[in-house]
């Protein structure tokens, strides 16, 4: 029997394939009688992978943030002596602690409404009524970690102090003493001199005597009177 003809689209069909065998390297599409078209997705260069890392990891981002919590714990392991920090007085205003070279410091976290407060802070102010005109110098330094005992504005801590117990000497910015906000000038002083208990201030009213040098020389506990400091604090003083 006579073979029939090629249908023209066979033909065509034919001639399409043989097209695209010949040159398979070709990016153009080859679209099939009746065939569905496909969409092209261009492939994307490879990404550097500096970039990709940068892009994907979570450690990048954060540096700039803890950038200055690293300033200041670097700022407290590299100092020498209490002189080396600058803090905060009440009103806001940076205070360069090398202006107490030559003075005999007694640094000490306060609080208004604990019970030790009124011992402390009555014989604290007796304490620099008497010794003030021969070189000493107490630092107060407000916390609220213990208790809550100190929640109220500097404002209102000095007006306490000054009022109610006749404090001249200085009250600064109130100041975290333990935990990962701590003030750079306490990590520090519990640095210099741990206590017995562990390194961390353990209540309000804890005690650093500090020398001429600006260097830690005794730490005492919260219950410790301040007048039961004089006799250290005198031989500090005697000494040139």
């Amino acid at each position: 029997m006579p073979s029939r003809p090629a249908p023209s689209s066979f033909l065509s069909h034919i001639r399409l394939l043989r097209s695209a065998a010949v040159s398979p390297s070709s990016s153009s599409s080859v679209l099939l009688p009746n065939s569905r078209p496909r969409l092209a997705f261009p492939v994307a260069p490879p990404v550097p992978r500096a970039s990709a890392f940068a892009a994907a990891s979570p450690l990048v981002r954060p540096v700039a943030a803890g950038f200055a919590l690293f300033s200041m714990a670097a700022a407290a392991s590299s100092a020498s002596s209490v002189h080396d920090f600058t803090v905060k007085d009440a009103s806001g205003k940076d205070v360069d602690l090398s202006t107490y070279k030559g003075k005999v410091l007694l640094i000490v976290n306060v609080a208004s409404q604990c019970g030790l407060t009124n011992s402390n802070y009555t014989e604290l102010s007796q304490l620099y009524e008497k010794y003030k005109d021969q070189g000493f110098e107490i630092l107060a330094f407000p916390c609220n970690q213990f208790g809550g005992q100190e929640p109220g504005t500097n404002e209102e801590i000095v007006q306490f102090a000054c009022t109610r117990f006749k404090a001249e000497y200085p009250i600064f910015d109130k100041v975290d003493v333990n935990g990962e906000n701590v003030a750079p000038i306490y990590k520090f002083l519990k640095s210099s001199k741990g206590s017995i208990f562990g390194d961390n201030i353990k209540w309000n009213f804890s005690k650093f005597l500090i020398d001429k040098e600006g260097h830690v020389v005794d730490r005492y506990a919260p219950t410790t009177s301040p007048l039961s400091i004089e006799k250290d604090l005198k031989k500090l003083l005697a000494s040139s």
